[in-house]
């Protein structure tokens, strides 16, 4: 869990999850944004970058040239909760989420963590960085059976070792882990 800055991200439970986005989180902008990192598993300034022109044909384009590293082009595929929330945010063409007129271009990393303290502070959950979301939505699907393999073309990781690293493994995953071992 992150402390004053320090170390990981918390990986949100979904009861945390529903109340920052029934609760916490005020605007649609806010919610697209954080829907947006959550259920396709990119970085806040990958989600901070995309253009009206990223989303399409029910997928979202993360450009090279917007990903850490620039190694390659991901897309990912709009599941139905994240469409709910980006029917309900209409931006105009351009920058998904623009900054302040005449200032910034577009929102900044700063500015999306202010409103990710705040939307917390509200329903009182601690520990929240702006990565949670990206560790909350690569654990589910981890522990949801899917392989890492394709955990990793979605999260753009470069390799396996860097990925687990962002994984959470409950007291429950390891006692189902070792409760199928025997003969």
């Amino acid at each position: 869990m992150k402390v004053d800055g320090n170390g990981q991200g918390k990986i949100l439970s979904q009861e945390e999850l529903k109340r920052l986005f029934t609760e916490g989180l005020l605007t649609p902008r806010d919610r697209a944004l954080f829907g947006i990192c959550l259920f396709t598993g990119c970085r806040v300034s990958e989600a901070l970058a995309l253009q009206t022109t990223d989303i399409k044909s029910g997928a979202i384009t993360f450009r090279k040239s917007t990903t850490k590293g620039k190694h390659k082009t991901r897309i990912v595929d709009i599941p139905p909760g994240l469409a709910a929330i980006l029917d309900e945010y209409q931006p105009k063409p351009g920058a998904i989420f623009p900054g302040m007129r005449g200032v910034t271009e577009r929102l900044t990393r700063f500015m999306a963590d202010k409103i990710l303290r705040d939307a917390c502070s509200r329903i009182g959950v601690e520990g929240v960085s702006t990565h949670s979301f990206r560790r909350t939505a690569l654990t589910q699907m981890s522990s949801a059976g899917i392989p890492l393999r394709t955990i990793q073309e979605i999260s753009g990781h470069s390799d396996l070792g860097t990925l687990q690293r962002y994984l959470e493994v409950t007291p429950e995953q390891k006692r189902k882990a070792v409760s199928v071992i025997g003969f």
